[in-house]
């Protein structure tokens, strides 16, 4: 390998500090401008939302608060490096909630300001969809399937802030429905992990439960039903024994896994389809029309991309659809500070950055052009 000289001196690798903070984990770390992470620092705050079965927000930006500036130090310490040699700071813009993503984002200017850096202002989705890429090489266009707590999404992205909406879900997200079914059989938190557990003991063919939308001609999602009929099977139960037993509670976890597990393959094979020039109810310019014979990218990121149920079946169909299968390291799947600080990478690398007066979104869609779906709730009308 040739060494630098006076006239070609080694290029200087660039460190981008991010900060997440857009729900229940505060998060910091600092990624390199050769996808490197230096550090990659996480606190969830499970102990703090336990007793309420869910995440509050207020508790939620109050820990947020208290915590992130610890996590930055953190942070630094463990990539040996300061703020002096950081390029510049990203921080979760939305969506979110609002007060959790507004401490992380003033923190976030604050720094910049500070020391005179650029500061970049990241979508938290598009820190998901762009996370793959931290450890593998993955090209222009792809298909994401976005699965979380708070969404599920279907895109194509073609670059750098550049998405189309293939499908969306029309009520609930899939995390949404792991977590409320973990909820209902008593498993803790977090439930989706738990409902997985759960779910390796079980009989998935017990129980007959709905698969909503599946055929449909859209690739949009639906899980409120879903949950509904897991209530109503525990209902039976409890009526039948007064509280279901060790093994039910196995069944149905495989049952309802099962079930989201096949939304999600047949959902995501109509955008597949869509990818290679199949209409489907999205505007036709949009698509790609890539021959079958060659490999596209797929993509699957977010919380739930974490279950090795759904990981499995997903590679399974991109071997039958001639889909290259990429996923995130199981560690980045959930809310963590490294995807955020490497899709500021990717914008800093462009030149871009954002203005201090960047305002805090809760809800901020990666593709602007989309309509809001019918039916879809108020907290998530333009996700």
């Amino acid at each position: 390998m040739s060494q630098p000289t006076a006239k070609h001196p080694e290029k200087k690798r660039q460190l981008v500090l991010g900060i997440e903070t857009s729900c229940d984990e505060t998060a910091a770390a600092i990624v390199t401008s050769d996808g490197s992470i230096l550090s990659n620092k996480i606190l969830s705050q499970f102990d703090e939302h336990k007793a309420y079965g869910g995440v509050v927000p207020e508790i939620a930006a109050r820990a947020h608060v208290d915590h992130v500036d610890h996590l930055i130090e953190a942070a630094l310490k463990e990539a040996d490096v300061s703020l002096n040699d950081i390029d510049a700071i990203a921080g979760t813009a939305g969506p979110g909630l609002i007060g959790g993503v507004m401490v992380g984002l003033m923190t976030a200017k604050a720094i910049a300001m500070a020391k005179d850096i650029p500061f970049i202002a990241i979508n938290h989705l598009e820190g998901h969809a762009l996370s793959a890429m931290l450890s593998e090489d993955i090209q222009f266009p792809y298909l994401l399937l976005l699965i979380s707590g708070g969404h599920s999404q279907l895109m194509k992205v073609s670059g750098i802030g550049d998405y189309t909406r293939i499908g969306t879900t029309i009520d609930d997200a899939v995390g949404e429905a792991f977590d409320k079914t973990a909820k209902m059989l008593q498993l803790g938190v977090p439930g989706g992990p738990k409902l997985e557990q759960a779910a390796l003991k079980g009989d998935a063919t017990r129980f007959s439960l709905p698969r909503p939308m599946i055929g449909s001609h859209s690739a949009d999602f639906s899980f409120s039903g879903l949950k509904t009929a897991v209530r109503r099977t525990i209902e039976d139960i409890v009526r039948e024994k007064q509280a279901p037993d060790t093994q039910d509670i196995a069944d149905l976890s495989a049952a309802t896994q099962q079930a989201i597990c096949d939304c999600l393959i047949d959902r995501t094979k109509r955008a597949m389809d869509f990818m290679r020039g199949v209409d489907l109810a999205v505007k036709k310019d949009d698509r790609v029309n890539i021959p079958q014979d060659e490999t596209l990218p797929f993509v699957v990121a977010g919380g739930v991309a974490a279950n090795k149920t759904i990981r499995s079946s997903l590679m399974a169909l991109c071997d039958e659809k001639n889909f290259r299968f990429h996923a995130p390291p199981i560690d980045l799947c959930t809310d963590n500070g490294a995807m955020i600080a490497w899709a500021g990478m990717t914008y800093l690398k462009k030149g871009i950055n954002h203005g201090l007066d960047t305002k805090a979104r809760a809800r901020w869609p990666l593709d602007h052009t989309a309509e809001p779906v019918i039916g879809y709730g108020k907290k998530g009308a333009k996700a």
